[in-house]
């Protein structure tokens, strides 16, 4: 279970973020970059966070300590924003929060140098849980003391936005040509060799109960959150014995021509009804 800390003071807003997080201190004397529930990509995005940091974490690999945050609104009421002031208001409770590491610098391929094999565990654990924001165009790691940290896991796991075809999308590949690593040749298939084993049901198990009951109530198709909790770990179970099978490293997008996703394509697509209707008013093909 994640340690409970009462935040006291807000700090600052990180402005880096989509979802607007802020730099608190809490009653522990720590400082802690928070996550809100009230913000726009909602309470999932925090039970991402947990589920994928914790197993992340028990892995080995580098991740701040994670809290939950209990926020009085109140201590918002000097902060100048109406932005942060409606954040704060709508996020009173229990929200995450992520340990500050000061003076961190963000990644950058240019000046940090990854062996194969720690950027072969970072990729490995990225298809794992999906994780579809740790490109070159925004890596979403830091360098601490001279240590590679991974931050910033709300955008992992799609499947937990539709429940009723989790399956089909915890079984697709993972497209690792983006990713922020992939130029440094990362051994995928060590990195499975060594960490794959490690994902058993019962850690799996331990991480996705790390996650509080208030993130996880209310998801339809589930009556109990402990329900909720089985389908993560049913769904990354299977993933995390085979993805290394499935996981591609090709030339970064940059240098092909820029795709919509499936299901802009599909819409973009002429319907044949208004092709063959083209074609009897015109008597030629439009789409030629």
């Amino acid at each position: 279970m994640l340690t409970e800390v009462t935040a006291t003071r807000y700090v600052t807003p990180l402005r880096e973020g989509g979802s607007l997080p802020g730099i608190v201190e809490a009653d522990d004397l720590g400082t802690y970059v928070m996550k809100f529930t009230g913000a726009g990509q909602g309470r999932k995005t925090l039970v991402a966070e947990v589920i994928c940091g914790q197993l992340a974490r028990r892995l080995g690999l580098r991740v701040p300590e994670l809290v939950t945050l209990q926020l009085d609104p109140v201590i918002g009421l000097s902060e100048p924003d109406q932005e942060v002031q409606e954040l704060l208001k709508a996020s009173g409770g229990l929200n995450l929060g992520m340990d500050f590491l000061p003076g961190s610098l963000g990644f950058d391929p240019l000046a940090y140098e990854v062996d194969p094999r720690e950027a072969g565990k970072v990729v490995w654990f990225d298809a794992v849980i999906n994780n579809v924001d740790r490109s070159w165009r925004n890596p979403n790691m830091l360098v601490w003391h001279g240590d590679l940290w991974l931050i910033d896991h709300g955008a992992t796991m799609i499947w937990h936005h539709n429940w009723p075809g989790a399956q089909a999308s915890a079984a697709k590949p993972y497209d690792a040509s983006d990713h922020a690593l992939a130029p440094f040749a990362p051994d995928v298939a060590a990195a499975a060799a060594e960490l794959a084993p490690l994902v058993t049901r019962e850690l799996l198990e331990e991480v996705a109960a790390d996650v509080p009951d208030e993130w996880l109530v209310d998801e339809p198709g589930f009556g109990a959150t402990d329900a909720l909790r089985a389908a993560y770990v049913e769904a990354l179970l299977p993933r995390a014995a085979t993805i290394h099978e499935r996981i591609t490293l090709g030339p970064r997008t940059e240098r092909r021509a820029s795709q919509p996703p499936g299901w802009l394509a599909e819409r973009l697509a002429p319907r044949p009804q208004a092709v063959e209707k083209d074609r009897t008013e015109t008597g030629k093909d439009s789409t030629t």
